[in-house]
């Protein structure tokens, strides 16, 4: 199971006050769609996923207990049998619930009626029916952090976007295909978005996925950090000990160079792994004195490379 399944699977599981039932309804079936089924008075609301078809249909008998109500379920025309449709029927009084909820079923008129979104359970309740009708999430296993929902009507895409900033959730808007995605990026404000709709297990899941993560990733940047540091060493380590032979084979040896470059010479042959601090321990001087007379050594070796005079009285 995908994890924005478990997702949804926790939250068509949640107990909700009859109240914010209808917000939530009111977002199920403007995002899934509804269809009037000629002049019976009968309305159905498809999906494919049966644990958002027994919500609606819970839902719907919770707000409306004297309605009736019936789950369909169908394949589509040449598809095997795991792929399957599942049709809400509303089949009296449909009219009057639709008014209530503040669906048009032609969709003509997105606007999200104020009754519906005057409290902040009912946001929060509409924003898990969106969710749950036409959202998404990656899991946070995945590289990128992201959650999306999808809306072919732009006006309710902005509507969400308003919802989501009430509850400081800085969501934005994509053209996608025939429609709208309204979508988060950053990791916080993606576990935000997961308490505030409900899905509190799923939340604690992706936090701890994501702190793990991070902690792996800076874990990842220290040990890449010192392994630069260390082959950056290296690399200069070398390159003096080849100098410090350049002018050894010059000059018939370190012992031939004056007392204080001769023993950061020595000690950097027989020192070949050690830092400058650590060869500045060893000769009790400090780093910044064996980075000054390793910088005459380097001069020197220069200047014995160019072909030119030296005098190592000026050393």
């Amino acid at each position: 199971m995908s994890y924005a399944a478990e997702v949804k699977k926790e939250l068509t599981g949640l107990i909700v006050q009859t109240a914010n039932a209808k917000a939530e309804l009111s977002a199920l079936l403007r995002m899934n769609g509804v269809t009037t089924l000629g002049s019976s008075q009968q309305v159905k609301v498809s999906t494919e996923n049966a644990a958002i078809a027994r919500r609606i249909y819970t839902l719907l008998k919770q707000s409306y207990p004297s309605i009736t109500v019936e789950v369909q379920v169908s394949n589509a025309p040449g598809a095997l049998n795991h792929h399957k449709t599942f049709a809400v029927l509303l089949e009296n009084q449909v009219q009057t619930v639709l008014d209530d909820l503040g669906v048009d079923s032609f969709g003509l008129h997105p606007a999200i009626p104020a009754r519906i979104l005057n409290a902040d359970n009912k946001q929060r309740s509409f924003l898990r029916g969106a969710f749950l009708a036409a959202g998404s999430v990656n899991s946070p296993e995945k590289a990128n952090y992201h959650l999306e929902i999808f809306t072919t009507h732009e006006e309710l895409a902005d509507q969400l976007v308003k919802l989501m900033a009430h509850f400081n959730l800085p969501a934005k808007i994509a053209p996608r295909g025939k429609g709208y995605l309204v979508y988060l990026k950053r990791a916080e404000k993606i576990v935000e978005f997961l308490a505030t709709i409900g899905a509190t297990q799923s939340m604690l899941h992706f936090e701890d996925i994501r702190m793990m993560r991070d902690m792996r990733n800076s874990v990842n940047r220290l040990v890449n950090a010192e392994t630069a540091n260390m082959q950056k060493t290296a690399n200069a380590a070398n390159q003096q000990i080849s100098q410090i032979q350049l002018i050894a084979s010059a000059i018939g040896g370190v012992d031939h160079l004056p007392v204080k470059l001769r023993d950061v010479a020595q000690a950097r042959l027989d020192h070949p792994d050690e830092s400058l601090a650590e060869i500045g321990d060893l000769l009790e001087i400090s780093k910044s004195g064996v980075n000054h007379r390793m910088r005459k050594l380097t001069a020197l070796a220069k200047t014995i490379a160019a072909g030119e005079d030296y005098d190592l009285s000026h050393l």
